[in-house]
């Protein structure tokens, strides 16, 4: 196992041009998925930033939010919830519409989720233009949470997602200009 101290998690990150579409510079996580000490060492660091804060529930946005936030929950003994599209949760739910730059979305998540009080973690793989992830934040607080902070693997600094959601700590690993 390498030495975790001498690991560049932005090294794992595999940049793919014109994907989805021309102009586009996708960052592909997947190659640092595959690395298990890259993995690990994200996550331990996401964690970590939040290990004293006492959080009580991280949410995890669709879909690759996923990934992290399970297992930075379990490194801080919190609850895990998904936050999802629409007609994904089998439960009550709450849901928050959102404008995007060419229509609107919805994410959901359970009523039950969250309860007023709890501190809660948001997390994500990549912060873009913080549409997602403030519309997340605003759905926590309508179940009674208090977000704790948001914390992205990846930030694209030039979409200025962090301007956004400013009034939350944001915490991001690797930063792309």
């Amino acid at each position: 196992m390498p030495d975790q101290t001498d690991l560049n998690l932005a090294d794992y990150i595999r940049s793919i041009p014109d994907f989805p579409k021309p102009g586009i510079l996708f960052r592909d996580i997947t190659t640092l998925l595959a690395a298990p000490d890259a993995f690990r060492r994200a996550v331990a660091e996401l964690a970590e930033e939040f290990r004293d804060e006492k959080i009580d529930v991280v949410a995890a946005v669709e879909a690759r939010g996923f990934i992290f936030a399970a297992p930075v929950a379990l490194e801080l003994n919190a609850a895990l919830v998904p936050i999802r599209k629409p007609g994904k949760l089998p439960s009550q739910t709450l849901s928050f519409t959102y404008d995007l730059e060419y229509g609107v979305d919805t994410l959901e998540m359970h009523a039950d989720a969250v309860s007023p009080g709890d501190k809660v973690l948001l997390v994500d793989d990549l912060l873009a233009t913080g549409g997602t992830i403030k519309a997340s934040c605003k759905m926590v607080e309508q179940s009674g949470g208090t977000v704790a902070g948001c914390a992205f693997l990846i930030e694209l600094l030039g979409l200025e997602g962090a301007k956004r959601i400013a009034q939350y700590r944001t915490v991001s690993l690797i930063k792309y200009e």
